[in-house]
């Protein structure tokens, strides 16, 4: 176990919640908090535990006051020595600081379940005087509705509570405290502190719904053996951890605290999954779901995406079981027909759309990590008929064997201006009627995928010729979205196959007859634009003519129910395209609404059109342009702290989702470049985020959703699972794969700037830059110096 000495303005990440590997934390009324050293307020500014209960309390604050005759501290800026963390985790962690004179403080705060959180002060005299120390826990709660913290009394013994939206905050303290006479209301124990001498005492807070319920469970959470906890927290955490230790202890504690976050992010299974779940961010502002059912949350809490699995599992490198449960969970929604439900949530929360296609890829690298064939075996049926389900003609609507999105959630950008509808900048172009270089390359590396499991089960190769012969189809798609101009890929129009360039071809206000006399030897998609002050109140039609009169040429109808709402108006796109278009009508708008009809426009580009480089379908002079073209080049994708969404804004205001870094997608095209012998720069990139990631750890004791390329500040949601430091990536790049405590993979060299050690289960991997030492749990070392991929083991 590693001894840390972190302080402010080292990275920090201070939230604790309930770990699901040592209780069943309360999906639908969990209380997160956040340990604050300091704060810019001066009245805040404390030693301190901080949350809303869920936003059930505008703050509830719980902090620590000493005093020794005239002298009174609570805030870390005035103490002899200011806290340090020694040790974290996803439930636990332990503070250093010198309050006063030789008066040595650590202290430990600990939430051992949903509805409690505990905290333990120690206090060493370090001089040679007898000391009166007096110690206070204060609180102050402001309620929504309710009441603040007041001291009062429960079965004649001093505690203080409150009540807000429903619930009874109380606080307990050990050693039979009197109510304290300062500004705030506390618990105070008057310490005799002899030469030399130490004393401990504990503190719980629990919120329940009446006051003798919550000083019940506080009282027995103070109580318990923390010493025992603690050895229980430990144990688990060296088993499941990887310790890695590079040339700097910001690097270090970034991807410690990552892997702390990502264990924080679950919940035990129930009646909706059999297996742990996860949530994609925690903080203090969730956990309460009014509805008492969570079928009332907001996305991060309502479901996880294939993407999202994709990426923890990368993070928890130390915790392969992690994948194989996350799969489980997804399998477990397949239907009939082989579809997996695209987002479900565990309250039993269902997106509704098809799982993006990463199902079978997650399977293949669970695998290499354990071996573990009898799990291979189990999931292949269902992995092969969740792979045909993109063939059906829902999905691949023209049934040339290269399928479309359905849904912009389903491409892990939601933000996309090419489909977004929300955002000004944004097309609104309906997505099932582009090809998608992304959806046909995670399909193409499916079949790779399947095509790996089917031999390593010995399964005869007729039964996967299907899938080859299609992984073929689709690597012709994905070849004919190749821009050779711009060495990278392009959307394309679903019918035509070619790249769309947009075109305003007529505008009007209110209703009536447009004639925009077009006429193309390539056939055209038209995106209809109506802008409007109230279009939830409009139910407006458009008719599409070749021709002008009505009697000649085919005639599309678009009904209102067929416009989706967006900023500032409606858009849809005709589900017909066209050589000739001679009269555009429209009937349901009021004189002051304008309707545009244009050319739908594909060109745009974003990060995902790389990810034909993650699927290995390019050869290798395409993917060496694509690669020194674009992802290496700073006016493309190459910025300072990653690579970000849009190589090119489409409004000033657009600079948040253009410029915004997606750790998932930087890491997969990371892997990419692995694939294609770009060590170094898969390193550089990786160390491009990591110092993103840290200076938000640094500066905002927080993780966040995205990071923008240019400066690294935090974009989104704070302790996003999208934000966490890419653990799993950082040992690609460094060429270790941990495949069990006695086994481990190496491949190519450390390009890092410093040696790095990496602990796991007694297994110690010193990775220098010419050589590395394999030490194994009974004393036997190994040292290899080839660069050549091998396996050690014990």
């Amino acid at each position: 176990m590693r001894d840390w000495s972190l302080s402010l303005g080292d990275p920090l990440h201070l939230t604790l919640a309930a770990d699901a590997r040592l209780c069943k934390p309360d999906y639908v009324n969990d209380h997160i908090w956040e340990v604050e050293l300091g704060n810019a307020d001066p009245e805040r500014a404390a030693i301190a535990l901080y949350t809303t209960f869920g936003l059930r309390a505008r703050s509830m604050r719980i902090f620590l006051r000493f005093t020794e005759g005239s002298t009174t501290v609570t805030d870390p800026n005035t103490f002899v020595t200011k806290p340090s963390l020694r040790r974290f985790y996803p439930n636990f962690l332990t503070l250093d600081f010198v309050p006063l004179e030789n008066l040595f403080a650590t202290t430990d705060f600990w939430v051992p379940e949903s509805h409690t959180i505990a905290g333990r002060v120690t206090l060493t005299n370090k001089s040679n005087a007898v000391r009166q120390i007096k110690l206070e826990v204060c609180a102050t709660l402001a309620p929504l509705d309710g009441q603040s913290i007041i001291p009062t009394q429960q079965q004649l013994v001093n505690i203080l509570a409150g009540q807000t939206s429903g619930i009874a905050p109380v606080i307990f303290m050990t050693g039979g405290p009197k109510h304290g006479p300062g500004p705030h209301p506390s618990l105070l124990l008057d310490l005799e502190l002899g030469p030399g001498s130490t004393r401990t005492l504990a503190f719980a807070e629990a919120a329940l719904d009446t006051i003798p319920e919550a000083f019940e469970l506080a009282r027995k959470t103070a109580a318990r053996s923390w010493q025992a906890e603690l050895a229980r927290i430990e144990m688990l955490d060296a088993s499941q951890v990887l310790e890695i230790r590079t040339g700097d202890v910001a690097w270090d504690a970034a991807l410690s605290f990552s892997q702390k976050a990502a264990h924080a992010l679950f919940f035990n299974g129930n009646g909706h999954f059999q297996n742990p779940s996860f949530v994609t961010a925690r903080h203090i502002d969730h956990g309460f779901s009014r509805k008492g059912d969570g079928t009332d949350y907001p996305p991060a809490w309502n479901g996880q995406f294939p993407l999202d699995a994709y990426y923890l599992s990368s993070i928890l490198h130390g915790a392969p079981k992690v994948t194989k449960n996350l799969l489980l969970n997804f399998l477990s929604t397949q239907d009939e027909d082989g579809e997996v439900d695209g987002k479900p949530g565990i309250a039993g929360q269902r997106g509704r759309f098809l799982a993006a296609p990463l199902l079978a890829s997650l399977a293949w690298k669970y695998y290499q990590t354990t071996q573990d064939e009898v799990f291979l075996a189990d999931v292949f049926p269902k992995l092969i008929k969740f792979f045909w389900s993109w063939f059906s003609g829902q999905h691949d609507r023209n049934r040339d064997g290269a399928p479309e999105w359905d849904n912009i959630l389903q491409t892990g950008f939601e933000d996309n201006p090419l489909f977004d509808v929300w955002n000004p900048w944004s097309q609104g172009l309906d997505i099932s009627l582009v090809h998608s270089p992304s959806l046909e390359a995670m399909l193409y590396r499916e079949a790779q995928s399947l095509a790996k499991i089917a031999k390593k089960l010995g399964k005869p190769e007729e039964e996967t010729s299907l899938i080859t012969a299609q992984a073929g189809t689709l690597k012709t798609s994905i070849e004919a979205s190749w821009n050779p101009n711009a060495s990278f890929y392009s959307y394309r129009e679903r019918e035509t196959g070619l790249v769309s360039t947009g075109r305003v071809l007529a505008k009007r206000k209110g209703n009536g007859n447009m004639r925009p006399k077009f006429e193309s030897e390539t056939p055209v998609r038209l995106l209809i634009e109506i802008q409007t002050k109230s279009p939830g109140a409009k139910r407006p039609e458009v008719e599409i003519s070749e021709y002008f009169t009505k009697s000649k040429g085919e005639i599309e109808t678009i009904p209102g129910h067929q416009f989706q709402w967006r900023t500032g108006g409606l858009v849809a796109t005709s589900q017909k395209i066209y050589n000739r278009i001679g009269r555009v009508s429209v009937t349901g708008l009021d004189e002051k609404d304008k309707i545009t009809v244009s050319i739908i426009d594909t060109n745009g580009e974003d990060i995902t059109l790389a990810l034909p480089l993650w699927a290995e379908v390019l050869e290798k002079q395409k993917a060496y342009a694509m690669i020194g073209r674009n992802l290496m080049m700073a006016e493309r994708f190459d910025r300072p702290f990653g690579m970000q969404f849009l190589p090119i804004s489409p409004d000033p205001e657009a600079e948040s989702v253009s410029m915004s870094v997606s750790l998932p997608w930087n890491m997969l095209i990371a892997e990419g470049l692995l694939a294609y012998g770009f060590r170094a720069e898969a390193t550089r990139l990786t160390a491009h985020l990591m110092n993103a990631i840290i200076q938000n750890l640094k500066q905002n004791r927080a993780f966040y959703q995205r990071y923008h390329a240019e400066k690294g500040a935090g974009i989104g949601e704070r302790n996003s699972l999208q934000g966490l430091a890419p653990v799993g990536l950082f040992m690609q790049a460094l060429g270790v794969t941990i495949l069990s405590s006695t086994r481990v993979k190496l491949e190519g060299r450390n390009l890092f700037p410093w040696p790095v050690t990496v602990k796991y289960k007694g297994l110690t991997i010193v990775r220098g830059m010419e050589q590395t030492t394999v030490t194994f749990v009974n004393g036997a070392s190994v040292i290899v110096k080839d660069e050549q991929a091998c396996v050690v083991e014990m």
